[in-house]
């Protein structure tokens, strides 16, 4: 039967790729493999070579389950974030909309001091 190590999630090495993006791509693969994986056993298993091994079926499904799973959360938390995003960029819009360019200078120098204070 084929090695359930193999479908092990590969380093994505992508310069500017956040972390959640980069574990997307992970999961992603992690789950074509082991598709790929049950697929050629089932075709192994039609073709009346051998039957499939139970244990390592239930073991492929159960990890294809759990990436699916964690794949699903990622994309969740990232939808949450693209509408902060969206807020933080329409609450900038409204504030220079209504401040005059020296007031918003005086905001954004203040907004950055307060982002380096902080590690940000």
């Amino acid at each position: 039967m084929t090695d359930m190590n193999n479908a092990a999630p590969v380093a994505v090495n992508g310069p500017g790729l956040p972390d959640d993006q980069r574990r997307l791509i992970e999961l992603d693969d992690a789950i074509a493999k082991i598709r790929t994986q049950i697929a050629t056993a089932d075709l192994a298993r039609q073709r009346g070579h051998k039957s499939i091994d139970p244990d390592w079926f239930h073991r492929a499904r159960t990890a294809l389950r759990h990436l699916s799973r964690e794949r699903a959360e990622l994309l969740a938390q990232g939808t949450g974030r693209h509408r902060r995003e969206k807020l933080k960029d329409a609450l900038i819009g409204v504030l220079r909309e209504r401040h005059d360019p020296e007031t918003w200078t005086g905001i954004l120098a203040e907004a950055q001091a307060r982002s380096e204070r902080e590690g940000l």
